[in-house]
């Protein structure tokens, strides 16, 4: 039997982090991961899906500028080709940054395979079994496809990030079946692309965590692009016609119907654990399946978990920071704890929606607080580059002037974030922001703008105010 100190299931941004710190520590490791190595990132996730999001951006500026004297036209257009495109680049950065990586972890030993949990500390991987001191789950999830009434009748037309990312020829129409970031985002894939894209979201407005005001603006210039955007929406059941799916649904009490070549599920993803043999060990499960853990990232005595696998947030960067807090507890005996409060979330669309801290309301549960929102009309460079529709909100403490939240609807919001994401890990306040001077002309000077919104109105003042 195969002795190991540190077991990593899993080959994602979580299990990696693990790998790398493990290794770092000379501790005796094993990976297993099943499926392509890097996980939904590099593969089905982010990598691909902003290729090809910033090749359609690319597309709409050549057609759709605003200075006077220039004109453009797109000579190609072939969206199979531009997914061989992105299939290249995920190839290339698979193999750079984590085979070549693994391969550099003189600790480290890796089988692609699948693992199952014998008992909290033997496992059997590939048939064979591993005894191991520590592991750590890492397995991530997967696209959840609803069970609604007639889903098996149109099996062979439902499509989630995977296999859209997977299309040969551009489908005519699309229904998207989600409003949050990754509905979004394909929405207005498919919408650049050419097809008909039609969204069916179930609350009353898309992305209903967000700000309100960036939600409708966001909604509205989707809908401006051309995506029939249908909130409070129910669906009832599916069923197959001749050239697609027909929906049936219920539209804020009335019955509708829609019809799409193909069927997009954004509707959230379920944990990878279902055949892991956690019942074998004293991990626990909610109900949904994801692996409950606490601060530290424990799930039980010497097992932890980190990634999607444990839940929200599911984000690349989260991951990986959650594996390394896992890994430095799991050995080196720590009760180091994830830190939530300053992870930024994101949707790259264009305009990208960006945020980082409390909301309006959720500063209100907590203390009294004062907000103000700027529209991106007032900053200098987005009249310049034409990317004026947009807003920015600050969100602050009524008393100490602390900023509690910064969201951002704009182009470039997903790079202007990251001055909110210091400010608040920070604990900077409007003063602060005012003492910093800012590159003038910049996206990023709307931060600045913003703060001073607290003590004026920007619009009586000249551009290079303060």
């Amino acid at each position: 039997m195969n002795e190991y100190d540190f077991l990593i299931v899993g080959g994602g941004a979580a299990g990696f982090a693990a790998a790398l710190k493990a290794n770092e520590l000379g501790v005796k490791t094993l990976m297993v991961n099943r499926g392509p190595i890097g996980g939904t990132c590099v593969n089905v996730g982010c990598v691909p899906t902003k290729y090809v999001l910033t090749a359609l951006e690319l597309k709409k500026r050549a057609l759709v500028n605003h200075y006077s004297g220039l004109s453009f036209s797109v000579e190609e257009f072939d969206f199979g080709k531009l997914l061989e495109g992105k299939d290249e680049l995920v190839r290339k950065l698979r193999r750079e940054k984590y085979e070549k990586v693994l391969e550099s972890l003189d600790n480290v030993d890796y089988v692609s395979g699948s693992a199952r949990f014998k008992s909290n500390c033997e496992a059997v991987v590939n048939g064979e079994e591993v005894k191991f001191k520590k592991a750590l789950i890492a397995t991530g999830a997967r696209a959840r496809v609803l069970p609604i009434k007639g889903i098996e009748d149109i099996k062979d037309r439902v499509l989630t990030h995977v296999e859209a990312l997977e299309l040969k020829e551009l489908p005519d129409s699309v229904l998207v079946i989600g409003g949050r970031t990754q509905a979004l985002e394909f929405a207005q894939i498919f919408a650049r692309a050419g097809s008909k894209v039609t969204l069916l979201q179930r609350s009353v407005r898309i992305m209903p965590q967000a700000e309100p005001e960036l939600a409708i603006e966001l909604e509205d210039i989707l809908r401006e692009e051309g995506i029939d955007v249908n909130t409070s929406v129910r669906i009832k059941r599916f069923e197959r016609t001749e050239d697609g799916v027909r929906v049936h649904a219920e539209v804020m009490g009335k019955e509708k119907t829609f019809e799409g070549e193909y069927v997009f599920f954004a509707t959230g993803r379920e944990p990878n654990t279902s055949d892991l043999g956690l019942e074998n060990t004293d991990v626990k499960t909610d109900g949904k399946g994801f692996v409950i853990v606490d601060k530290t990232l424990k799930a039980s005595e010497n097992i932890y978990a980190a990634g999607d696998v444990i839940g929200e947030p599911m984000l690349e960067t989260v991951a990986a920071k959650e594996g390394f807090i896992a890994t430095t507890n799991a050995l080196e005996n720590k009760s180091v704890e994830m830190d939530y409060r300053v992870v930024p979330r994101v949707v790259f669309t264009d305009p990208q929606l960006a945020s980082v801290g409390l909301t309006d309301g959720e500063a209100q549960k907590l203390t009294k607080c004062l907000c103000s929102t700027v529209e991106f009309s007032n900053v200098p460079k987005a009249l310049i580059t034409g990317e004026e529709r947009g807003l920015i909100k600050m969100v602050i403490n009524a008393e100490t002037k602390e900023i509690l939240g910064v969201h951002i609807l704009a182009h470039n919001a997903t790079e202007i974030i990251h001055e909110a994401v210091m400010i608040i890990r920070n604990g900077m306040t409007v003063d602060d922001v005012l003492d910093t001077l800012h590159v003038f002309p910049t996206m990023s000077e709307a931060i600045k703008l913003v703060a001073l919104s607290f003590k004026g109105d920007i619009s009586k003042m000249p551009c290079c105010a303060l």
